[in-house]
């Protein structure tokens, strides 16, 4: 499915009205992120979007503009080797601006300021980011594709990948290669400033128990304190070991996310059993009430209120490293809205995509749990990547 003149026309025309709605005074949002040019003009480069009051948009291209007069569907697209080639074809003064605010360095905010009059009204970040939570058929379709090849490879080829002896790092590298022949557009993409993996975590027993700055219940040694996500090249698969793949494949700019732990040579112990199976549940229990209309935060609240003192031990992690989500929303960032946690308190639409990765923590042993994606609709959450599973013996 190839995307559409039209689709980018409706995804201004609803940005158009919610802007209207929520920020009567605007006049220009001046988009930085190349993201979020791309969800909607249908190209990513190193250019500046506007879209003005009356829903016109106007894509100043850097580099390429060759490629964005190929690629873009929709827009005016022009060249620009500085901020005074918006004024030549603007006019200089842009009204009560809004902008995509974690992703607008300050320098460049300043520069636009000495080329062009305006008034920085906020940021409309969070607007943008709940239209873009729910997704349309077309985003869809490659949510599905990249859902369907994310199971396929963590049930079907990366159990082949393990061998006694494989260092951690050299298993991530041949993950990695393997996504790439399946399809994987090579790069994942956050919202939240700084975050960075390269395809996910591939961890060894313990070492998925380190202390992180990613913001999610697996972490790594890594290679150094400046690679601390990274596979570690000292550490060896050897029997016994627990291993956990943690991987988000992407088609077309779109994210799916999926965990499955392995069992290396022999079976899992009993404890690390029993915490997969009480995370199992757990996921089939937030996925049924994945439908339109659902709080966020009352989902996790009643979750977290079922839970004994005993499995809230090493629950999303351990002790203060523990995060206070049980899923996601995913899309063109891995970490999109809304969020099942405190303080999400806006109904579920039809057709929100969500990673639900309820993990625990086991000391001695490494990280048990599982993470799917899914798609909510009127029956409840609809499983995109294969579903949870009981710990694979390899």
């Amino acid at each position: 499915m190839e995307l559409t003149k039209s689709e980018l026309e409706q995804r201004c025309k609803k940005f158009k009205r919610l802007m209207d709605e929520t920020f009567p005074e605007w006049n220009t949002a001046v988009i930085f992120s190349q993201v979020n040019q791309y969800y909607f003009t249908g190209t990513m480069q190193d250019a500046l979007l506007l879209i003005n009051k009356e829903g016109a948009a106007h894509l100043f291209v850097r580099r390429s503009f060759e490629r964005a007069k190929s690629e873009a569907l929709f827009g005016e697209v022009y060249p620009m080797t500085r901020y005074n080639d918006v004024a030549g074809k603007l006019g200089a003064d842009l009204g009560n601006i809004y902008i995509d605010a974690t992703s607008a360095p300050y320098a460049s905010v300043e520069r636009l300021g000495k080329s062009l009059k305006f008034s920085l009204k906020g940021s409309l970040e969070t607007l943008l980011r709940n239209q873009r939570s729910v997704k349309s058929e077309y985003e869809l379709y490659w949510l599905k594709i990249a859902g369907t090849l994310s199971n396929q490879l963590l049930t079907e080829i990366v159990p082949g990948l393990m061998r006694e002896g494989v260092s951690e790092s050299d298993f991530y590298s041949e993950v990695a290669n393997q996504m790439v022949k399946l399809g994987h557009q090579g790069v994942v993409r956050f919202w939240r400033y700084g975050a960075e993996i390269v395809i996910g975590h591939c961890c060894f027993g313990e070492n998925a128990l380190h202390p992180s700055y990613f913001e999610g219940v697996v972490g790594s040694k890594g290679n150094s304190p400046a690679s601390p996500i990274v596979g570690n090249r000292q550490t060896f698969l050897k029997k016994g070991d627990l291993v956990l793949v943690d991987i988000t494949f992407a088609l077309r700019g779109y994210h799916t996310d999926k965990t499955v732990v392995y069992s290396f040579g022999t079976p899992a112990s009993q404890e690390v059993q029993k915490a997969h199976a009480l995370c199992l549940e757990l996921q089939r229990s937030v996925a049924q009430r994945l439908v339109p209309g659902a709080i966020p935060s009352k989902i996790y609240s009643d979750v977290m209120q079922q839970l004994s003192q005993e499995d809230k031990k090493g629950f999303m992690g351990l002790d203060s490293e523990a995060v206070s989500f049980l899923g996601h929303g995913v899309g063109l960032h891995v970490d999109e809205l809304p969020v099942i946690a405190k303080g999400f308190d806006a109904p579920l639409e039809q057709n929100m995509v969500f990673a639900v990765e309820p993990k625990k923590a086991v000391k001695g042993h490494g990280i048990a749990g599982v993470e799917d994606t899914f798609l909510v609709t009127p029956e409840g959450g609809l499983c995109l990547t294969g579903g949870g599973r009981d710990i694979i013996k390899v």
